[in-house]
């Protein structure tokens, strides 16, 4: 094969574990990231003693991560220290608490005990959706370079399981009668930045695969993560280089042949893999004129997921009456979602989430502190909601109902120290396009064959990894893409791949 060179852009969680895999397989393999630390939105925020994840907070499907970790060469339990969660999450909703468990027998007395009558349905649930599962995640893990993908055994096995034409809350009314129930399974459309009512159906699996397979912790925060897969990524002979950003690919008419460095410097790869934000990607990477399908102009027709509104808050106290995750339904949640996703406007009675993980993990916070992270779904940036003028104002508010709604008592007097991020943050300083803090949305129509590629189709020799890539948001998908697109440049090199396996 001889030394193959790749050239990796932007080092989140798809690009190192794109470049980790492919140093394992004898690439040589740099990764160029802007900032001066590893992770994108993966990576830690550190606020004087406190240290919170500057994005994800939730690891599930972790057999995903000990795969690509050992298509890498290293165990996962080698760097990192997983703690397994139980509860799950606290979920409040219409007056109700939940505590589901990965212990399915605990969870199903909850609902007799909340919503009586609905308990027959978590068994039904679970059964359902584990076969949508089974079916569906083969698909997930492969390319959808053709539409030919789409005659595949694999896809054909799986079209009767996607429920196509429903919702996923649509779809748990299949289990369920009470519709705040409905909800408690239905809000991981959120993680992909949708509606419930608008995300499709085959997502239900989202909510089984928690309930199944569990959620877990990275002692230090999953910011971690990425640390670890750049320390394997070094180990397997990669060259890192952070604080050196890529101005721009560099073209042989629609044929990448390297990068340009924003110090002038060309450097020629036989491969360029792109991390970074798709829409961001398109319009500052890509020499004008040069797209078709992808164009900053259509761009702006592309569906995208909703943004964040973000507090990382040093506080010193505790709260072990509650859990590391925290759940926190609107009253009015289908309104609360339709002034997010298609009025655009800013929820003056939101939901939110607020994770405690100093409860699970002390070294976050200095002793008797607490690392509180508090997340409020909200428009991205076409909303044109002037976030200098807002943030103040809605960033009160937001204590006032973590206090007050969450049950967080004397949160704002122990606040010792604390930074906003709006969706004008991750547009400006994180480099999101329009803020859209889960990427393009995952409709019907952008999704698997219909999401931009990872063989990237209007520039040849370049691939995509990423949220804005198949399969789309979320780190466990973000993996996959990163290991589809490293198996996608080993084909072309002749390099062997191993079949990947579902769970």
């Amino acid at each position: 094969m001889g030394r193959a060179r790749i050239g990796v852009i932007g080092a989140g969680p798809g690009g190192l574990t794109n470049a980790m895999i492919l140093a394992h397989r004898g690439f040589d393999v740099t990764v160029f990231e802007q900032k001066d630390v590893v992770g994108g939105r993966n990576a830690p925020l550190r606020l004087g003693e406190y240290t919170f994840d500057t994005g994800p907070t939730f690891l599930m499907m972790t057999f995903v991560l000990e795969q690509v970790f050992r298509l890498a060469g290293h165990e996962v339990a080698d760097h990192l220290d997983l703690i397994r969660l139980d509860p799950l999450y606290r979920l409040k909703v219409g007056g109700v608490e939940l505590f589901p468990s990965p212990d399915v027998a605990k969870t199903r007395e909850q609902v007799r005990e909340h919503f009586p009558g609905n308990e027959v349905g978590v068994d039904r649930f679970m059964k359902a959706e584990a076969a949508r599962f089974d079916r569906l995640m083969p698909c997930l893990q492969r390319d959808y370079g053709s539409l030919l993908a789409y005659l595949s055994p694999i896809f054909l096995r799986a079209l009767p399981r996607m429920s196509l034409g429903r919702s996923v809350f649509g779809n748990l009314g299949r289990y369920f009668s009470d519709d705040d129930l409905k909800l408690c399974f239905a809000f991981q459309s959120k993680y992909l930045g949708m509606s419930p009512w608008k995300c499709p159906a085959f997502f239900t699996m989202l909510s089984y695969i928690e309930h199944s397979f569990g959620i877990d912790h990275v002692r230090g925060g999953l910011n971690r993560i990425s640390e670890a897969m750049a320390q394997v990524f070094l180990q397997e002979g990669g060259t890192l280089r952070l604080g050196t950003r890529v101005e721009r690919l560099l073209l042989d008419g629609q044929r990448t042949t390297g990068v340009l460095l924003a110090d002038g410097t060309e450097e020629p790869f036989d491969r360029v893999v792109i991390n970074a934000d798709f829409g961001h990607a398109m319009g500052s990477l890509v020499p004008h004129g040069v797209l078709r399908k992808y164009p900053p102009e259509k761009l702006k027709r592309w569906k995208l997921s909703c943004s964040t509104f973000m507090l990382y808050l040093g506080v010193k106290r505790t709260y072990p009456q509650h859990p590391h995750h925290n759940i926190i339904f609107a009253d009015d949640y289908r309104r609360n979602v339709e002034e997010i996703t298609e009025r655009m406007t800013l929820s003056e009675e939101p939901s939110f989430y607020v994770q405690n993980a100093s409860l699970t993990d002390p070294t976050l916070a200095p002793e008797g502190c607490s690392a509180i992270y508090v997340l409020v779904p909200c428009p991205n940036q076409r909303s044109g909601i002037d976030w200098l003028a807002e943030s103040e104002r809605y960033a009160d508010k937001v204590l006032g109902m973590v206090e007050e709604r969450a049950g967080f008592a004397g949160l704002r007097d122990a606040i010792e120290v604390k930074k906003v991020l709006t969706p004008d943050n991750w547009q400006r300083d994180y480099a999101v396009y329009d803020g859209a803090t889960f990427n393009l949305a995952h409709t019907m129509g952008q999704v698997l064959f219909f999401r931009p590629h990872n063989r990237f189709q209007e520039i040849r020799n370049c691939y995509l990894v990423g949220g804005g890539t198949h399969p789309g948001s979320g780190l466990p998908t973000i993996y996959e893409s990163g290991r589809i697109s490293a198996d996608l440049i080993c084909r072309d090199f002749g390099v062997p791949v191993p079949k990947p396996s579902a769970t």
